[in-house]
């Protein structure tokens, strides 16, 4: 291993590192604020370390890994969704009984995944990384394990879950088998890569799709979504909306460019019939949910459909269009569920649409919040999810994929009726019940939040300018 090697892994050994200091820490004395404050440091670490990756990219280990503009700007915005994760899960992980230091040290390994996959240059890091990420939120999943619903939830995570991974692993095979390697850039160099696809390529790619997109939840590979939404707790919920979903769409993204699938009329063909299922499903299928998280979970549906847009892009202003929108999900969705997880008590989640009744009244700052994020859901002007859908729209456009553009037009309309009765609710007679008094954290996360989504959505070009130095695929 090189210097260059051993720098460009340092965020990476710092979480690595952490996870295993923590286990030791555990194995000595369990201290919940020691254990936090161990994660807290740790991921504060890993972001200061990224200062020190930046003058060593463009770079690649071996063949296995790659280390670019693309990747360092993605592994910071997952770092930083970490560090959010991890206050929000403080005050949440104080109502439960049993014991709370695992739950810091999984996170990690599921952090390490989600970093491994970002910067995956072929199929042995994609699955490495992706099934080190899927075996952490067996478990985070079903930690409530006093609640039938978080244990049914895990299961039923834990089944699909493996079931998607033998066909993403076949699809690997298949592929391997026609290309004669791992690596995604020489996947390009098939004579079908580009033009008409050999059968074999053709149903390895098809097979891989089901393993993605039953990471992504896209539709038809979106069964669990809801269930496990609701059933999992709300801070591994939050994780696995944001950091899982935003490094999962990283690496398909980097295969899909680096192997041209744009070219390919039958690659077109399969993502253009997925993004629209999932963006129409998503959309209606939220339209008559009475819970919150729920509804959240069939808007993400929805969300990762219009972000398969940018696939077909094929050019640099998709993957600078993907990035932002990429960017601007995390900050809208840490917003939502960082909501949920202060409201929640110790025996249920707020996750009912009458636990938001006449909330603008109880808490003016937790409302504002979540109606900051409802927003931006919906794409309403002002807001970064505004920025973000028009970016797609624009490369879209330019890109002639008049279909997709339409169709997300049309689901961003759907969808503002779903946004729109949460945000009445809360400004709606309150009701009976008090709200949880916020600590200092919880208001400091909040109101970066909603700083983050006015400032990307009234002043996006610092973003813009950002992304476009480091969204360069190498």
């Amino acid at each position: 291993m090189t210097g260059t090697d051993f720098l460009c892994l340092t965020p990476m050994m710092i979480i690595a590192g952490a996870s295993i200091a923590m286990m030791l820490a555990v194995a000595i004395v369990r201290n919940f604020k020691l254990i936090y404050g161990i994660s807290i440091f740790a991921f504060t670490c890993a972001i200061g370390s990224m200062y020190a990756v930046l003058p060593a990219i463009p770079h690649k280990t071996g063949l296995l890994l790659v280390f670019d503009g693309f990747g360092f700007l993605l592994s910071a915005i997952i770092i930083l969704a970490c560090l959010m994760v991890t206050f929000l899960s403080y005050r949440y992980l104080l109502y439960q009984e049993s014991e709370k230091e695992e739950y810091f040290i999984i996170l990690f390994v599921a952090a390490l995944g989600s970093l491994l996959l970002v910067a995956a240059a072929d199929f042995v890091t994609l699955f490495l990384g992706l099934e080190t990420l899927s075996i952490s939120l067996y478990i985070l999943v079903a930690y409530r394990r006093f609640q039938d619903r978080s244990i049914e939830a895990g299961v039923k995570y834990l089944v699909l879950a493996s079931v998607s991974s033998t066909f993403l692993l076949f699809g690997m095979g298949l592929i391997y088998a026609d290309a004669g390697t791992f690596e995604f850039s020489r996947i390009s160099m098939l004579p079908g890569a580009s033009g008409h696809a050999s059968l074999m390529l053709l149903a390895g790619f098809g097979m891989m799709i089901v393993g993605i997109g039953f990471k992504l939840a896209l539709v038809p590979f979106h069964m669990w979504t809801p269930d496990v939404y609701q059933g999992a707790p709300v801070p591994v919920t939050t994780f696995i909306a944001t950091v899982s979903k935003g490094a999962v769409m990283a690496v398909f993204l980097r295969f899909f460019y680096a192997m041209q699938g744009y070219r390919n009329p039958e690659f077109i063909l399969v993502i253009t019939v997925v993004a629209i299922l999932s963006m129409f499903a998503g959309n209606l299928l939220a339209l008559r949910q009475q819970n919150v998280k729920r509804i959240l979970a069939y808007s993400s549906i929805a969300n990762m459909g219009y972000l398969l847009v940018t696939l077909l892009v094929g050019n640099r202003s998709g993957t600078d269009a993907a990035v932002f929108y990429i960017v601007s999900y995390m900050v809208t969705t840490l917003a939502a569920f960082g909501v949920i997880a202060l409201l929640a008590g110790k025996d249920n989640d707020a996750d009912r649409i009458d636990d938001f009744k006449g909330l603008f009244w109880k808490s003016p700052l937790i409302a504002t919040a979540f109606t900051a994020a409802l927003l931006s859901l919906a794409g309403i002007p002002l807001t970064t999810g505004f920025m973000a859908k028009f970016y797609i729209v624009f490369t879209g456009i330019n890109s002639n994929l008049w279909l997709l553009v339409m169709s997300l037009v049309i689901n961003s309309v759907i969808g503002l009726y779903y946004y729109l009765r949460l945000v009445k609710t809360m400004f709606s007679p309150a009701s009976e019940g008090a709200v949880p008094a916020l600590s200092v954290a919880g208001r400091l996360v909040l109101g970066v939040i909603i700083v983050a989504i006015l400032w990307l959505g009234i002043f996006p070009e610092g973003m813009f300018r950002l992304i476009a130095d480091f969204s360069m695929l190498y």
